[in-house]
């Protein structure tokens, strides 16, 4: 999978951004460059079976988020924050038009940054998210908020996995509650995105979820996919929210091809 013939460096380490030091691993080589995005406070290690299926031919990008996986801490965990570190990762390891592959909040990161930087990216795959939906209420808010005061206990374990952050269980509800916002006020940059967009939808519910909510809020992409022919679903899964990088890293993989391809034949 080769994009062009420049060779970059193979590098692994710590990358100074603002007050904090973000854990990069940058395969190298001249293959298509894919810059993954981890869900909200997940580690790089879940990319790995996407990875491996995909191989060698292919520039891998990862990273851990501010106070996730090995990266340092910092005093700013806004979106904002996120998006300047995608930023940073991008031009200290010199990627041009990469194929962005996130998670959950990081699919959100994804069509955000190219509604920002549309010359810039090639594309995004869209693994479960995002959809143009979220709690905007109070209590919808406290309601996450007990969630993770509720959970508080097993953080500690849940960071060993890669699925928490080095951080209270407070400041984990803040993420998540502007997350909702964000994603409720969507539509309108789904609506302008320009670059190919493919959806690798899951089933069922995610954590904190109950009584279909997840499903339907899924159903919220559909008038966005009618009105921009940019967006579209690559593939519905069998996994939930929380499972799908796991368990159907092929989708995710054959998503990644089908963008790469498209771009190749756009060119």
């Amino acid at each position: 999978m080769t994009n062009s013939t420049a060779t970059f460096s193979a590098w692994s380490g710590m990358l100074p951004v603002e007050d904090t030091a973000l854990a990069v691993t940058d395969t190298g080589g001249t293959g298509t460059p894919v810059v993954y995005l981890n869900g909200s406070y997940a580690s790089q290690r879940h990319w790995r079976p996407v990875i491996d299926d995909l191989g060698p031919g292919w520039r891998h990008i990862t990273y851990d988020e501010r106070a996730r996986g090995k990266s340092e801490r910092s005093a700013d965990y806004s979106f904002e924050a996120v998006v300047r570190d995608l930023d940073a990762v991008l031009k200290a390891r010199g990627v041009e038009r990469p194929l962005l592959v996130g998670w959950s909040y990081g699919a959100l990161l994804g069509v955000h940054w190219a509604a920002r930087n549309p010359g810039r990216v090639a594309g995004v795959v869209g693994v479960d998210g995002p959809y143009p939906v979220g709690w905007t209420d109070d209590a919808d808010h406290e309601r996450i908020r007990r969630l993770f005061r509720r959970l508080r206990w097993a953080m500690p374990l849940a960071r060993l996995v890669g699925n928490a952050a080095r951080m209270s269980a407070e400041q984990h509800a803040d993420i998540a509650i502007e997350a909702h916002k964000i994603h409720a006020a969507l539509e309108p940059v789904l609506d302008s995105l320009t670059v190919p967009v493919r959806y690798v939808v899951a089933s069922g519910e995610a954590l904190g979820s109950r009584n279909d909510e997840q499903e339907r809020m899924r159903t919220t992409i559909n008038p966005v996919l009618a009105r921009n022919p940019n967006l579209t679903i690559s593939a519905k899964v069998a996994s939930n929210h929380g499972t799908i990088v796991r368990k159907d890293f092929r989708a995710i993989a054959g998503a990644t091809r089908e963008l790469a391809a498209l771009t190749r034949e756009s060119r």
